[in-house]
């Protein structure tokens, strides 16, 4: 490695108004290593790289590339500096080729007939010196998301990055596309790229990471050798506290079916069977976990039973009952509460402020206000409530849920569908880009709502979460329920299921 740091961040201080995003904070990045950077929602860890790759400019302090003061105005100033990003939400044209994504804004002057041959013959020389092998005319809508992972980090290293930041790269990978992106990191820092890496997944940071950088609260806290830290000591770092890393919960105590599906048949919007013939109960005081690769249906068939996607044949019961109606608002009225996938497509609206966010779906109810118009008081008195009880930071009704990390927004949704005390709760991805210490409050609040008698139907694509909260576990394979295991099941039992190996 040389002398030189590749990153040298001195005294960088950034506010949004009242609040102190980063704090004079200090980072030193060896050259040709990956260094993981970790820390709370709302930490300012996204904040610090975005000054870095100049999306923001910090008040005050200065930046070192490779030893030389630079000044990063705007993300093409990152570029000629060296540093590509590759986002937590992918930038991609998704109905754009492979090909035409990488040129996009560096297409080589008007003729991109020309434009085009060199991208190709780049493109398949970065193939081969990073193992990064991607169909160059393939549309970015029809590949799986852990190639449009691989199109991104082209995309960066085709303009020239010898250092990558990567934000919560495994937030959208399945584990088998997680250790393949890890072996491509490990490839890139063996030829000399240096990795930023932004993870709240400290298994993560202690399988790849050379050195980790702990923020808590916008200042940087600790730098430890990932070799001689521990799991404990970082979520100790991160949250102030020490935190329970494994689901403390008793037995369960399952009472009456809540929900019964029966042969039910969910097709996608093209036509394909995505959930096939499959039936089986919730019952109330307990959580039933559906374990398998995205993909695999697990999504609609949640979609189905909220009442987003119409089922193709099949029945839905509730406490017996056939559902005539399936439409999310009739089903509301029924006690189930819905918390989604994806929090940005499904469970809110980003431009709204966090205090209608709090409401939303329930909006029309007496107690926000009569007939069309809400009683913007009372609104506010509920999401102030709420925010106390959830800790969601920064403590602003009024602030644009946009402007909250993801772990935040995510406690919006689960604050918004828990306080309305629900029978049965579908529960999806609950902590996707979500930090340690969200995790363990979003857990904790789960394994209350089933103690308080609640029946709960939980996907999640991470199998820790999956067997550290289920009761018993449902594994999807292909739209089929390929059989069903109790929450000691072992990891590889599930993952032989998973792959449609074992029934």
């Amino acid at each position: 490695m040389s002398s030189l740091p590749a990153i040298e961040l001195k005294g960088i201080d950034k506010k949004f108004g009242a609040v102190h995003a980063n704090k004079t904070i200090d980072l030193t990045v060896a050259k040709g290593s990956i260094h993981g950077i970790i820390g709370e929602n709302g930490a300012g860890k996204s904040t610090l790289m975005s000054i870095l790759y100049g999306f923001y400019q910090a008040d005050s302090g200065e930046i070192r590339v490779n030893g030389q003061p630079v000044h990063i105005k705007d993300s093409q100033a990152a570029i000629a500096a060296g540093i590509g990003m590759v986002h937590q939400h992918f930038m991609l044209v998704e109905n754009f080729s492979v090909l035409e994504n990488i040129m996009l804004g560096a297409e080589g002057g008007a003729l991109l007939s020309k434009g085009v041959s060199h991208t190709r013959s780049a493109l398949k020389r970065l193939e081969e010196d990073y193992g990064l092998e991607v169909d160059p005319d393939a549309i970015i809508e029809e590949l799986p998301v852990g190639l449009q992972q691989r199109v991104e980090i082209l995309k960066a290293l085709y303009r020239g990055a010898d250092i990558l930041i990567l934000d919560e790269p495994t937030g959208v990978l399945t584990p088998a596309e997680a250790d393949h992106l890890f072996k491509i990191l490990g490839m890139l820092r063996d030829q000399g790229k240096t990795i930023l890496l932004i993870t709240h997944k400290l298994r993560e940071i202690m399988a790849i990471t050379d050195t980790v950088s702990v923020m808590r609260r916008g200042e940087m806290v600790a730098t430890r050798t990932t070799s001689q830290t521990t799991v404990e000591e970082l979520a100790e770092l991160m949250v102030g506290r020490r935190v329970l890393l494994h689901v403390d919960k008793g037995e369960a105590n399952p009472g009456a079916i809540v929900l019964s599906v029966k042969n039910l048949t969910v097709k996608d919007g093209r036509g394909v069977t995505m959930v096939d013939n499959v039936s089986f109960d919730v019952r109330a005081g307990e959580i039933v976990g559906i374990a398998g690769v995205a993909g695999n249906g697990q999504s609609e068939l949640l979609e189905a039973l909220s009442g987003i996607r119409k089922p193709h044949a099949g029945e839905i019961l509730i406490d017996g009952k056939p559902i005539d109606k399936v439409d999310p608002a009739r089903l509301r009225e029924l006690g189930l509460a819905h918390i989604p996938e994806d929090r940005h497509h499904m469970g809110l609206v980003l431009k709204f402020d966090e205090a209608e966010n709090s409401i939303l779906g329930y909006h029309r109810d007496a107690r926000y206000g009569r007939g069309p118009m809400l009683d913007l008081k009372a609104v506010e008195k509920d999401a102030i409530a709420k925010i106390e009880k959830y800790d969601i930071r920064p403590p602003n009704p009024h602030l644009k849920t946009a402007n909250f990390s993801g772990g935040n927004q995510q406690k919006i949704v689960v604050a918004r569908e828990i306080e309305r005390d629900p029978r049965l709760m579908l529960v999806g991805q609950p902590t996707r880009g979500v930090d340690v210490g969200a995790i363990e409050f979003i857990h904790r609040r789960i394994i209350s709502m089933r103690d308080a008698g609640k029946a709960i139907l939980l996907v999640s694509v991470e199998l820790d979460e999956i067997r550290s909260l289920s009761d018993r576990i449902l594994v999807m394979f292909a739209g089929h329920i390929v059989g069903e295991k109790t929450a000691d099941a072992g990891e590889q039992t599930l993952g032989l299921m998973m792959a449609g190996i074992a029934a």
